[in-house]
């Protein structure tokens, strides 16, 4: 049985010291165990990595392999709109690319999304359904 869990998330670039940037004025700092050409970054319990595009197809077996971005979304919970409409600018500063301003949505909560340097989808929301732990995890509660 394979375990429910997801420990590294992988994301290509096709210019490291740009993608670096771009999470560095985000605030987040690289972990020590980074190389030339991986970038790691610890979250809660996972890690998020940097890759070049062309290592990471041959990586998979894929040499050559097109490898395409957009069809995944990563996405940050924050407690509040402010939090959301912070973690938005801070994000446009960094050079992200605006795709949906945050805003009030069908579903009760309140987000929006960019695209990072490398195209890479971010959903930035505030869900009033889904209370955050005090280290920011989400934890789903159980229906009643």
């Amino acid at each position: 049985m394979t375990p429910q869990r997801v420990t590294l998330i992988t994301l290509g670039t096709d210019d490291m010291e740009r993608a670096r940037a771009f999470y560095a004025a985000l605030g987040w700092t690289p972990h020590p165990s980074s190389q030339d050409k991986v970038t790691f970054y610890q979250m809660h319990g996972a890690l998020l990595g940097l890759f070049g595009l062309a290592d990471l197809a041959k990586d998979q077996g894929r040499p050559g392999a097109a490898l395409g971005t957009g069809a995944v979304t990563l996405a940050q919970n924050f407690e509040d709109r402010a939090g959301v409409d912070a973690a938005w600018q801070a994000a446009l500063d960094a050079g992200a690319t605006a795709l949906k301003a945050p805003e009030e949505v069908f579903w009760g909560g309140y987000s929006g999304y960019y695209a990072d340097p490398d195209g890479h989808v971010w959903e930035i929301a505030h869900n009033p359904f889904w209370p955050l732990g005090e280290d920011g995890s989400l934890t789903l509660p159980t229906p009643e």
